[in-house]
């Protein structure tokens, strides 16, 4: 049984589920308000309740009532009015005009951004008209921040209640089935920021059905649910097949998932993993998890997950920052190609941020199962003022490393504006209740006392005022202009080579060796007698290619990040070499 309000060609079946109430009804009205009275529900067996009423159409306004108290629908597919409104019947069978995009995990490069700040629209609708844009860019996947309803007008969407409805601001249910279809005609993959691992504080309305939807401890950020009850699983999975089905998603990224504690013998993410197999064309299902533990790859089904020792290890190395979780890392260019060679650092050893021991090797996974990234919403946002790479180190440096990312064959993530070395900050936003407000904002300032900069709130951006969420909308006009069109050119043309390139893609562990000489990252791709070389100069002195035993036979320069880089390796460089082994 489907829950919540679902249309078909003669009228509307209402469901709802609960163990708290023994009346329940559907309080109606038109699209425009007008009342349509209530309807009553029956009693089904296990504490459904079923109501029909033939003649309604998509538009009709409802909430449910229980026990006489009105009540939002957390199933509903639409709400209108916000997360404490009624909800909007609507039809989800999309006439859509183009094929899901069925592409290899190695071909993708994954492009994230938040419909609220991609552009200066904000919407479902303003993102759509963008979209050559990123066909033309090269990559190949575009990944939405979680845009499930939730309170406010403004918001990361971390905290979504309604997690069937997208976010009214952002557009209606149709507006975002139509920006999944042009991407498709452009030849873009979509994917989908889903948070399973709690709800948010403001808005949540599934413990006033039944508080079994709910484990009795609660995750840092909101209610966690209780996967020993089958209504919480049911409710995950069926939440993951509409986004797939009813939307044609070609992926979902599954946040934050050591934070679902879930002790199940069939766990929750293995189960949807079998259930999403069932689909065709094949979708990928890719995980956050900071444990750097590959079982939810090798034993649950699922297909990547983001590795962030690849990250914070150049992080560390370009700019020393040793603060919070960044502690456990060492500057070193060693540290860089071993996180590369194995995949990330973290195998076991002792992890101070944690206090615990973290990881498990990695080298049983192709590499394109890995996600890197030298930016994405978390190691932005999650800074003081929002503050990107580009602030921390200099233009040639950032080239550099952007054309390492863009080289290496784990699946590359891009944060929206990073290929244009974007100027406007991605800071902590939200439109909370004001005393909810002043505790979240506490909250965040607790969880990220180890960074100096949370300590100082003259540093951090009011995250409830209106400017910041302004201050963190991007600037198109800078892809055009002077130091960002070279960055921009310079990501066209790499995610070109990569994708004129198979050998940069290989997926076998024994195609790839990293090591480090020195201030020098060597990085060499081999095919049969085929060689590709990608040197990173992360020192201040040139070198030359002459001094690296791998590059014999491999002296062409196919790409570069500095127009001519001669017969040395300019400082703060990065050199992709081409040609035969001997």
């Amino acid at each position: 049984m489907r829950l919540g309000a679902e249309l078909d060609d003669s009228g509307v079946t209402f469901a709802l589920f609960t163990t708290t109430a023994s009346r329940c009804s559907v309080e109606l009205a038109t699209a425009d308000g007008a009342p349509l009275g209530d309807l009553p529900m029956k009693r089904e067996v296990g504490g459904f309740f079923v109501a029909r009423r033939d003649g309604l159409g998509a538009g009709t306004l409802y909430r449910f009532v229980l026990d006489g108290k009105p009540l939002p629908d957390p199933y509903a597919r639409a709400l209108p009015e916000g997360v404490h409104g009624r909800a909007r019947v609507v039809d989800l069978r999309y006439p859509f005009a183009h094929a899901c995009v069925s592409r290899p995990l190695a071909e993708h490069v994954i492009y994230e951004l938040h419909v609220g700040t991609f552009t200066p629209g904000g919407t479902f609708a303003s993102a759509k008209a963008r979209l050559p844009y990123l066909a033309d860019l090269g990559v190949t996947m575009i990944e939405l921040m979680p845009v499930a309803a939730f309170a406010g007008e403004r918001g990361w969407g971390y905290d979504g209640v309604a997690l069937f409805a997208p976010h009214a601001a952002y557009g209606t249910p149709r507006d975002l089935q139509e920006l999944v279809d042009e991407a498709h005609r452009l030849g873009l993959a979509t994917c989908l920021d889903v948070v399973y691992n709690h709800l948010g504080p403001d808005g949540n309305y599934l413990a006033s059905y039944s508080p079994e939807y709910f484990a009795k401890s609660e995750s840092p950020w909101g209610q966690s649910f209780d996967w020993s009850h089958p209504i919480a699983r049911e409710l995950v999975l069926s939440n993951a097949m509409q986004w797939l089905a009813s939307y044609r998603f070609d992926a979902l990224r599954l946040d934050a998932i050591h934070h679902i504690d879930d002790r199940s013998e069939r766990p929750i993410l293995a189960e949807l993993a079998q259930r999403v197999a069932t689909l065709s064309p094949k979708r990928l299902l890719i995980a956050e998890d900071e444990r750097n533990d590959p079982t939810c790859i090798e034993s649950w089904g699922l297909d990547a997950m983001w590795a962030d020792d690849f990250h914070h290890q150049v992080r560390v190395t370009l700019t020393g920052e040793r603060e919070g979780y960044y502690a456990a890392f060492t500057p070193g260019v060693a540290d860089v190609a071993k996180a590369i060679d194995r995949g990330w650092l973290y195998e076991g050893q002792y992890y101070a941020p944690t206090k615990k021991h973290r990881g498990r090797p990695a080298t049983t996974l192709a590499r394109e199962r890995l996600v890197y990234c030298l930016e994405n919403h978390d190691q932005v946002g999650n800074r003081p003022a929002g503050d990107r790479l580009s602030r921390a180190v200099s233009l040639d440096t950032y080239c550099a490393v952007s054309l390492l990312l863009l080289l290496l064959p784990a699946t590359p993530l891009i944060f929206m504006g990073q290929e244009w070395c974007a100027t406007t900050p991605f800071a902590y936003f939200t439109d909370h209740a004001p005393e909810l407000g002043r505790a979240v904002t506490e909250g965040r300032r607790h969880e990220f006392a180890d960074f100096p900069g949370f300590s100082d709130p003259s540093r951090v951006p009011d995250p409830q005022a209106i400017e910041t969420f302004r201050a963190s909308k991007l600037d198109w006009n800078e892809p055009w202009e002077g130091d960002h069109r070279r960055v921009h050119e310079l990501y066209r043309a790499a995610l070109a080579a990569r994708r004129s390139d198979p050998l940069l893609r290989a997926t076998s562990r024994d195609a790839l060796r990293a090591r480090a000489d020195g201030e020098l990252l060597v990085v060499i791709h081999r095919a049969g007698e085929d060689v590709r070389g990608v040197v990173v100069n992360f020192g201040d002195a040139p070198r030359s290619p002459r001094e690296i035993p791998e590059l014999d036979g491999a002296r062409a320069v196919l790409w570069s990040s500095e127009a001519h880089p001669g017969q040395m390796l300019p400082p703060h460089t990065t050199v992709l070499f081409s040609g035969r082994s001997r």
